[in-house]
């Protein structure tokens, strides 16, 4: 595994004041050899060391772009909501909800495990073909952690005008006032931004929220405090971002402004509330203790009927790894 570990990057400062400003990091992604059954790479956005959360998302992977042939046996998942974005390339999805779909270019397709769910993906076909989509898991609130499993699909996601020729689509959540379909458990946003080459978008943001973007194509600039726009000048902090990277942008702004380079650009945005409960994050399960996580272990390994049966499979499955030989403790998050 090739690692990259960033260190965290100064507060900002408000220009018109001198006083610490919102807080800001540039991450940088890590490679991940998936390996065994899964035989492909990813990059992983989320979690960092320095940042379990943004918002409830608690995890981002980039599979792709790359030519390969996925085959992902049956799993488990506690505690979370997946939220699968294609980018390119066709998945097949098939869970214990007896759900049978083909994942693809613009539908959301989301998998809300509940207290457990299980589910398998394979990419369409016996042979390799270009695959590339965003996976990113949501944190399930306590209220709703314990419930039960469900999966929606939606093709129909709202758009946004963001002018000069930008457009956002929504996927989850809430942006400028144009809100998903999809059920979520917490004030969240999660948006793909599309820009033109040389385009500037203002994006008005939710100051009690915290955000990061992440490039998907092409490059953009993403001017700092928003007390530098109502000063009428660039912003003091400016950073330029390219796939590969996550600028984390804390709370307190009221919006940004994107800039895109000489070539268009795609980069999603990821936001909401802070989420309220330090979490457990191991393997598939996201809980609140160790021993929440053990359990939830010795039932998958056991073939208990909390994860149920994937649709048109036999007996495969991916086994869980081992648990480390020391008590698993909450991520804290130090940016």
């Amino acid at each position: 595994m090739t690692r990259f570990d960033a260190e965290t990057a100064p507060v900002d400062e408000d220009p018109g004041t001198g006083s610490p400003g919102p807080r800001r990091a540039l991450l940088e992604a890590r490679e991940v050899p998936l390996g065994g059954v899964r035989a492909m790479s990813v990059y992983r956005f989320l979690p960092q060391r320095d940042l379990p959360l943004v918002g409830a998302w608690c995890f981002l992977d980039r599979f792709g772009p790359q030519r390969t042939r996925m085959r992902v046996e049956p799993h488990p998942h506690i505690g979370l909501q997946t939220v699968t974005w294609p980018l390119a390339g066709e998945v097949h999805h098939r869970d214990t909800l007896g759900s049978d779909v083909v994942i693809e270019r613009g539908a959301l397709n989301i998998m809300t495990s509940g207290a457990g769910i299980a589910h398998s993906e394979y990419s369409v076909g016996d042979e390799p073909i270009p695959l590339d989509a965003l996976q990113l898991w949501v944190a399930l609130p306590e209220e709703r952690r314990h419930g039960a499993p469900d999966f929606e699909r939606h093709v129909n996601l709202p758009e946004l005008d963001l002018g000069g020729g930008a457009t956002a689509t929504v996927v989850v959540g809430e942006l400028a006032g144009a809100v998903s379909p999809a059920t979520m458990h917490t004030p969240i946003v999660g948006a793909e931004l599309r820009l033109p080459a040389g385009a500037v978008v203002d994006l008005p943001l939710e100051t009690a929220w915290e955000y990061a973007v992440v490039p998907v194509f092409g490059s953009v600039r993403v001017d700092g405090a928003d007390a530098a726009a109502e000063a009428g000048t660039d912003a003091a902090a400016e950073d330029a971002l390219a796939p590969g990277a996550l600028l984390y942008l804390g709370d307190g702004r009221r919006g940004i402004r994107l800039r895109a380079g000489d070539e268009e650009a795609t980069v999603f945005l990821l936001g909401g509330e802070p989420f309220g409960d330090e979490i457990v994050m191991w393997w598939n399960f996201v809980g609140r203790s160790h021993d929440e996580i053990e359990v939830a272990r010795e039932e998958w390994e056991a073939a208990s009927d909390r994860f149920g049966h994937v649709v048109g499979h036999g007996d495969e499955r991916i086994p869980a790894p081992p648990l480390p030989h020391v008590r698993l403790t909450p991520r804290r998050r130090r940016l």
